[in-house]
């Protein structure tokens, strides 16, 4: 798959195209209906079939609230890579493209750049200038220009469709098995393993801190088992990721009266305990299951005493689990 980045990337030669168009922000189960449409049909077409996202999310640059994110772009791109698109053009939205009216957005984009002949969308899809432009506006701007529409049915799961907004309410409250079956996979955080206070240590536990970016959806307090994910090394970026099994703490560490929110992960049965060294290396923690809540507790052994029983449990968790 290619990227292309900004209208200017995007070869004049490029050849007729199925496009979709949307942020995809966890390109989750209700996203990969509408993506799995676009690329039969550009198949049956033989055609390129093109996902135009954006970056930054268009609601900041327009003065809306921002959504917690699902995924940061690069793991977008990945997703989107997963599905079997062709090519992800990621537009930088910025204030003049807010202004587009819709007629323009569809011609200086779909038409002009991309030569669209199928353009595939949720049926609530909404473009241009204060989102004024929707389904119909496109199909009939289709007539004019040569490309066909379909509107794809929303995706629903318990009774209510399967959308970022209802997964970010998943993982706000710490049911990360919801949003998995949501997402199509484990859910997960990223970021840079990050020196902590160093209480771990000495108790028999040590974490890894992952320093998660502000921007993105981190899970209700509490501890939960999952997998810590080593990605391939710069020197070998062709090779496996390491999936380690991980009992994982999220909170301030009340305990030692901590501020700070942390995301903290112990990789379990690591024999001997000191070749794992993961400071400073960039890790995953994806979320399999929520055992408990976050507890205060009164002196170390306590403390103690019930990590051992999260490690137990996670193992119980993991050993029945697909990862």
């Amino acid at each position: 798959m290619q990227r292309w980045t900004g209208l200017d990337a995007i070869p004049d030669d490029v050849g007729s195209c199925v496009v979709s168009i949307g942020v995809f922000d966890g390109v989750h189960r209700g996203h990969r209906s509408i993506l799995d449409r676009a690329v039969a049909a550009a198949r049956e077409r033989s055609a390129l079939s093109v996902v135009v996202t954006f970056d930054p999310h268009p609601a900041k640059v327009v003065g809306r609230p921002v959504p917690l994110m699902l995924t940061d772009l690069h793991r977008r791109v990945q997703l989107l890579a997963d599905v079997g698109v062709d090519r992800v053009v990621v537009l930088p939205f910025t204030r003049e493209i807010s202004e587009w009216a819709p007629e323009e957005f569809v011609q200086r984009l779909l038409v002009d750049k991309l030569h669209a002949v199928r353009i595939v969308v949720g049926e609530n899809f909404r473009f241009g200038h204060k989102q004024g432009g929707d389904v119909e506006l496109l199909a009939r701007m289709g007539e004019e220009f040569g490309f066909t529409v379909d509107a794809v049915s929303l995706l629903t799961g318990e009774g209510v469709p399967v959308s970022s907004t209802w997964i970010r309410e998943r993982i706000a409250t710490g049911d990360v098995t919801a949003a998995a079956a949501g997402l199509g996979y484990l859910y997960a955080v990223s970021g840079p393993v990050v020196r902590g206070n160093g209480r771990g240590k000495p108790m028999g536990y040590p974490t890894a801190n992952v320093d998660v970016g502000e921007e993105m959806a981190v899970p209700a307090d509490g501890i939960y088992a999952g997998w810590l994910v080593r990605a391939p090394a710069l020197q070998n970026p062709f090779g496996a990721r390491v999936r380690l099994p991980a009992a994982i703490s999220i909170g301030t560490n009340p305990t030692f009266d901590g501020t700070e929110r942390r995301v903290e992960a112990f990789v379990i049965d690591v024999v001997p305990r000191d070749s794992l060294d993961l400071y400073g290396e960039r890790v995953s923690v994806e979320f399999v299951q929520w055992l408990r809540g976050m507890v205060r507790f009164e002196g170390i052994e306590p403390l103690i005493e019930q990590m051992a029983a999260d490690v137990d449990r996670t193992r119980e968790v993991l050993g029945s689990a697909s990862g």
